[in-house]
């Protein structure tokens, strides 16, 4: 637990939340700024700043749970999809910076804005990345 770690406190209880499910690991809430109603963040009990630092067991264990509560999240909402999201560092979102998973429940035709705009693969990209994943 990291002592200024608001998602910390909050996985360890000592802030109240409305918690959707919990077991050694993990506390699964509302969170109290949706997106959508119903929108829920997945928190590790454990204190890791992202999927970087998270040991893959853990991070196995968060997308399991992560897929039980999509599929309770569908079933009591009815919602017609699930954004399952998952920040790392500021440039990609973050805000917090408590390794979490968002499960945000979509309807057609809701207002939500997550999405980009498709640029397009390059030949000479592919090479390039295809070089530097193979390097790495």
């Amino acid at each position: 637990m990291t002592e200024n770690c608001i998602f910390c406190k909050i996985a360890g209880g000592e802030i109240p939340s409305a918690t959707l499910y919990e077991d050694e690991d993990f506390r699964v809430i509302l969170d109290v700024g949706p997106a959508a109603k119903g929108h829920m963040l997945i928190l590790p009990k454990k204190h890791f700043a992202d999927i970087c630092e998270i040991p893959e067991e853990l991070a196995g264990k968060a997308f399991v749970l992560a897929k039980k509560m999509a599929e309770k999240m569908e079933k009591a909402l009815h919602c017609d999809g699930i954004n399952v999201l998952q920040n790392n560092h500021e440039a990609a979102g973050q805000t917090v910076f408590h390794f979490h998973i968002h499960l945000i429940p979509r309807w057609q035709k809701d207002k939500i804005g997550i999405g980009w705009k498709p640029g397009k693969l390059t030949d000479s990209d592919r090479e390039e990345l295809l070089r530097l994943f193979a390097e790495g």
